[in-house]
């Protein structure tokens, strides 16, 4: 099966956010993963859309694949280096603020439907009691006693 790849470092987007989005795209057709994000509000779904386009025209330009066949194998989030600056505080003091970056990769592939790829689920067996064990000793239930007050 063949594929296509692009990557996007230093998105000055925190991994955490762009992981959201990510989470949105994989696994589905490209057409509708740009539909999503073209509507999606997050700051990371412009960036995270490009790099999709780009992997398709990879595809299409490259390895001469359709567009229409292509779907999110597979779209990884990692942390990129992180800048760290500070903030003044109160008394004083200085807190260290994170400015975290991302590094996105993302793969495409063609989606091939055969015969042989489709799952077929086993129908349930029905359960049957199974039959006490040969010497197995049976255990048989005492009556029960009646516990009643005697009016006198």
């Amino acid at each position: 099966m063949e594929s296509a790849k692009a990557t996007l470092r230093f998105l000055k987007i925190a991994p955490r956010k762009v992981r959201l989005v990510a989470d949105m795209v994989r696994g589905v057709s490209v057409d509708t993963a740009i539909g999503q994000l073209t509507h999606s509000s997050k700051a990371a779904a412009r960036p995270v859309r490009k790099l999709i386009e780009s992997a398709a025209a990879n595809a299409v330009h490259n390895q001469k694949l359709q567009r229409d066949a292509l779907m999110v194998q597979t779209i990884t989030v990692d942390d990129g280096p992180t800048a760290k600056r500070s903030m003044p505080r109160a008394h004083g003091r200085a807190t260290v603020l994170r400015k975290r970056t991302s590094h996105v990769n993302v793969i495409l592939s063609e989606k091939t439907t055969s015969p042989e790829e489709e799952v077929t689920v086993p129908a349930a067996k029905a359960k049957t009691a199974k039959a006490p064990a040969k010497g197995a000793a049976v255990v048989k239930k005492a009556p029960a006693k009646s516990t009643s007050k005697k009016e006198a």
